[in-house]
């Protein structure tokens, strides 16, 4: 099953109506959703440095995502902020699990 948002518009939605984590690296905007299966979407800034940058901190949470347990019947965003780039994948792993124990406990799911 392939769990990622793709369309813009999709996007634009969950910016506009999704709820909001923060972490020191990230952000994460979740919007319930009536399908059991989630859709998460990663966005990450030009400002961050160069492609190859880019695509590696994308395909490592990308990674890190799908082995978590992600809580499902949601739409999620992503969205890496600058110093991201910068980390070692276990400090990925560590903030990105507790950015989705965060959600769990704002949304009860």
């Amino acid at each position: 099953m392939d769990h990622r948002l793709k369309k813009n518009s999709q996007f634009n939605y969950i910016y506009k109506k999704g709820e909001r984590v923060h972490t020191e690296n990230f952000t994460l905007f979740v919007v319930k959703s009536r399908f059991s299966c989630y859709k998460i979407g990663f966005s990450i800034s030009k400002k961050l440095g160069k492609a190859n940058k880019r695509n590696k901190l994308k395909r490592r949470m990308r990674e890190i995502v799908r082995n978590l347990q992600v809580p499902s019947f949601c739409n999620y965003v992503l969205l890496a902020k600058e110093n991201a780039t910068s980390l070692e994948f276990l400090d990925l792993k560590k903030e990105l699990e507790k950015l989705f124990e965060k959600v769990e406990k704002k949304l009860n799911v």
